[in-house]
This record gives structure tokens, C-alpha cells and sequence, in this order.
């Protein structure tokens, strides 16, 4: 299943993560009632669809996340674009090598 199509079904979602609506919406600042909507088929405004992505999906802790955090990463793709490059594909192994073992 592709991201997308996850990301249009944010109640499998919600399931598989095993949150009930509240734990699950309100990390992302939508109320339970308000998930309840999009859950029932109302349609999702992109910046919901977004912080679901980064949130549920992805699994950032948006807490953790500074503005100089994307102030580095602008600078090191911008002035060091192959270290850039380097990390990230470190990263991505890194990532795929633990969903192996799980």
C-alpha cells in the first residue's frame, strides 16, 4: 500500500498504530470529534494530510523538531549537496536494516 493511499484511510492508520481517536488526532492538533469527521469520509484539508504523513507515518516527534533543524538541513543540501546525499542514503540503510530484524 502506498503512503497515499494510507493516508486516505487515517482510521487503518489509527488502527495499526492501536490509538484510540483521541491519542491519535490530537497529536497532530485535530480535536476527536474533528478526526471522527475525516475518519467518516469528510474530506481531509492538505496540512492535516501533511502532519499526519510526518506524525503517523513517518513517526516524527514534532516536540524534538526546531526551526534550525531545517535551517541546517536547507544549508547542508544547498552548500555540501553529495554529504547531503551520503547521510541520507546512510540513513535509509540504516532504517531499512531494523525493519529487517522486527
Amino acid at each position: 500500500m502506498k503512503i497515499v493511499d494510507m493516508i486516505l484511510n487515517p482510521k487503518e492508520i489509527r488502527r495499526r498504530l492501536g490509538l484510540n481517536q483521541e491519542e491519535f488526532w490530537t497529536r497532530i492538533g485535530v480535536t476527536q470529534s474533528g478526526g471522527s469527521r475525516y475518519e467518516g469520509g469528510r474530506s481531509m484539508p492538505k496540512p492535516v494530510r501533511e502532519l499526519l504523513r510526518v506524525v503517523h507515518i513517518e513517526q516524527v516527534d514534532l516536540s524534538a523538531v526546531r526551526k534550525e533543524d531545517f535551517e541546517v538541513l536547507a544549508h547542508l543540501k544547498a552548500h555540501h549537496p553529495d554529504l547531503y546525499r551520503s547521510l541520507r542514503h546512510a540513513v535509509r540503510a540504516k532504517r531499512k536494516k531494523s525493519d529487517t530484524r522486527n
